[in-house]
């Protein structure tokens, strides 16, 4: 007997040697058998591998046999002697002999007709269970199905992804109404205990999309069963392929921090960190770049960024469109990968969906990316397709396109047009945002301003009653930005317990709502009409210290065009807080300048004309233009109002000019008669 059993052991060795001949079928059913790793344990397994084992075809056996006539030396010392082999040949070759008498043929074809029999019946389960899935149209009807269906880790996890999608297109209200309904159903928490016990002999795939189903249920993250799965991840992760490495790090996305999700992103990292080179499917480099994020190492990002890179070619233009909040997520800036998406969106932004584009434009924004060709594309495919867009949608494209610096005329007239002829479809987050982005970008429709700025108005005071004293303060600043003062919001924000309440916030939204204030009472006083009545509260603030603005460049062209220091003054601080970089005095058809200590006239003298010069970054500019944003566009109406020519000076242009073209420069808009007329601000571009 103990002969017998040393006799199969030795067999079972040598056919792992063999293995290489018996093929990789053979190979997973001996491990299986040999080392009880099985995923599923069944008599048919058993079966087929007993009759496997039995019945080796005597082909496959052949060079293994040979091996042994020939004395090969096969095993060690510690395997056996030489008749231990010559033993095991002439047991193999018994089985060999016997393989087609093993079994009856009767019994033979019976036994295989019960498996068949089997095999069908639980693929017919199977299949039934799945169909009846498919049907399901809510949470509670999936657990319905679970509570009279005997279920295995398979169908634990298409059921909690069933749910997910059963949810995932449903309104706020809905998803809340019918999560509630899946929590307190009773099947709800033995469908997640089995999935707690069947989680570490889950297939890889059925693992992970277990998880992001669970989370996006709304199954809170310090749960034992979250926990659970995020730990079987980090013991398993080496299994994982490509696309479970993907969605683990899409999941992780959404996940706060915690011990498990660190250890878990860690050990991902790695992982990607070794399989960077051999991943080629974009959409799943973007996945892993959203997942490390902004706080990636250097040198993963450029990893990513270089194999990006060689998979542009293949880049499609969903691809391009996730490439942009892949690369915000890192907070890297790739100016190759965004210049190849850039082109792509362009080519292909017909259909383009709704947030993709605001997701685009925010991306850019993030990463500082400026790209004329492509913000005017989108602009001009939101104004040609402004039918299939509603007054809200329009309103974010023109955030986002502010937060760009960016002006789109025509979209902007348009909208003006629709809040002219029905401001009621605006509500106060609308009416806030149209505010902000017009004052800020300073446009105005060029034939209904006053129409458009009343009708904002007339939907602002319907909110006067219900909106914050902080959000009344924006309103007011940005109408007085765009030139106007409307005197119902003016006389509610300045009554003195909301002025009280707006300076008793601390640090920075102090700061900011003083500066509000300052430039709001600054349009009180040189902007108001005389038919205005004025708020019999006042804010006054102090006056800050001057700015001290060292100019070389302009400084000594304005040396060498005037030929004498005393012909203009630098850095000069007015009443109401305004600062000049560069001042000169001119006779009034500034033809020539005059010396700064001969001149004593009052400010309104007819026979003098003050010539301000401000040298403005440009970020003052709405972008790729020399149009001014809202509040240098006010400052220069303000000058104005206070008896200055201005002239703007691109600082950063400036520097770059010779010293010959940085005279003349200044020389045409000093001299000129012909200079842009500061009243037009408004309406039209600096040149």
């Amino acid at each position: 007997m103990n002969n017998k059993v040393g006799y199969l052991l030795r067999t079972i060795r040598h056919l792992h040697v063999c293995g290489s001949k018996l093929g990789p079928s053979f190979r997973t059913a001996m491990r299986t058998y040999t080392l009880g790793i099985s995923r599923r344990k069944s008599a048919i397994q058993s079966v087929n591998l007993r009759r496997f084992l039995l019945n080796v075809p005597p082909w496959r056996l052949e060079s293994s046999l040979r091996l042994l006539s020939q004395k090969v030396p096969v095993y060690s010392k510690e395997d056996g002697t030489v008749q231990e082999q010559n033993a095991t040949k002439t047991l193999l070759d018994e089985h060999v002999q016997s393989s087609s008498s093993a079994l009856d043929p009767l019994e033979e074809d019976r036994s295989v007709v019960e498996e068949n029999l089997v095999v069908k019946s639980g693929r017919s389960q199977l299949q039934q269970f799945f169909d009846d899935l498919k049907k399901c149209t809510s949470p509670c009807d999936v657990l319905d199905l679970v509570s009279k269906s005997a279920i295995s880790e398979k169908h634990c996890s298409n059921c909690f992804t069933t749910m997910w999608m059963l949810t995932k297109k449903l309104s706020e209200d809905q998803k809340h109404y019918e999560k509630q309904l899946m929590v307190e159903h009773p099947a709800f928490m033995q469908l997640c205990q089995r999935l707690m016990q069947e989680s570490r002999s889950m297939w890889c795939d059925d693992l992970v999309y277990s998880l992001h189903a669970v989370l996006k249920l709304g199954v809170p993250q310090n749960t034992r069963l979250v926990q659970t799965l995020l730990r079987v991840c980090q013991e398993r992760l080496n299994e994982f392929d490509d696309r479970c490495v993907s969605v683990v790090a899409t999941t992780l996305v959404t996940m706060e921090k915690s011990r498990n999700v660190d250890v878990l992103q860690a050990g991902l990292q790695l992982l990607v960190e070794q399989r960077i080179p051999k991943i080629s499917n974009i959409f799943m480099l973007q996945s892993m770049m959203k997942c490390f994020g902004k706080d990636a190492p250097l040198s993963l990002k450029r990893k990513f960024e270089d194999r990006v890179l060689k998979e542009l070619d293949h880049l499609t233009p969903v691809n391009a469109q996730h490439m942009f909040s892949a690369l915000a997520a890192m907070n890297y800036c790739s100016m190759p990968i965004l210049d190849a998406s850039s082109n792509k969106i362009i080519e292909n932004i017909p259909g383009t969906p709704f947030w993709q584009l605001i997701r685009v434009l925010k991306s850019c924004s993030i990463l500082q990316y400026r790209n004329v060709v492509l913000y005017s594309a989108i602009a001009n495919y939101v104004t040609s397709a402004i039918y299939m867009w509603d007054t809200k949608q329009i309103v974010l494209f023109l955030s986002a396109f502010e937060g760009l610096r960016f002006r789109p005329v025509e979209l902007m007239d348009i909208l003006a047009e629709k809040v002219t002829s029905h401001p009621e479809s605006l509500n106060l987050k609308d009416i806030l945002s149209v505010l902000r982005v017009y004052s800020l970008l300073n446009h105005v429709p060029k034939c209904q301003n006053q129409e458009f700025l009343e009708s904002l108005n007339g939907a602002l005071n319907k909110y006067l009653t219900r909106i914050s004293n902080v959000d009344l303060l924006k309103a007011v600043y940005s109408f007085c930005i765009l030139e106007y003062l409307p005197q119902p919001a003016l006389s509610q924000l300045l009554q003195e317990d909301n002025l009280n309440e707006l300076l008793k916030s601390d640090g920075l939204n102090k700061e900011q709502n003083e500066m509000m204030l300052h430039y709001v009472n600054i349009c009180l006083e040189l902007d108001s009409p005389p038919s205005f009545t004025k708020p019999a509260t006042m804010f006054i603030k102090k006056l800050s210290s001057p700015l001290v603005s060292d100019l070389p460049e302009v400084r000594e062209a304005l040396l060498k065009l005037l030929g004498d220091e005393r012909m203009f003054q630098q850095n000069i601080q007015l009443p109401h807080d305004y600062n000049i970089d560069f001042e000169i005095k001119m006779d009034a058809n500034r033809k020539k300048a005059l010396p700064v200590t001969e001149v004593d006239d009052p400010a309104d003298a007819p026979d003098i004309q003050r010539v301000a010069v401000l040298c403005v970054p440009p970020s003052a500019f709405c972008f790729d233009t020399r149009h001014p944003r809202g509040k240098l566009a006010m400052k220069m109406r303000h000058l104005k109002v206070l008896g200055y020519h201005v002239i703007l000076v691109h600082y950063q242009e400036f520097k770059k000019l010779k010293t010959e073209e940085a005279i003349e420069c200044l020389k045409r808009e000093i001299y000129s008669a012909d200079a842009f007329p500061v009243s037009d601000v408004n309406l039209q571009d600096n040149v």
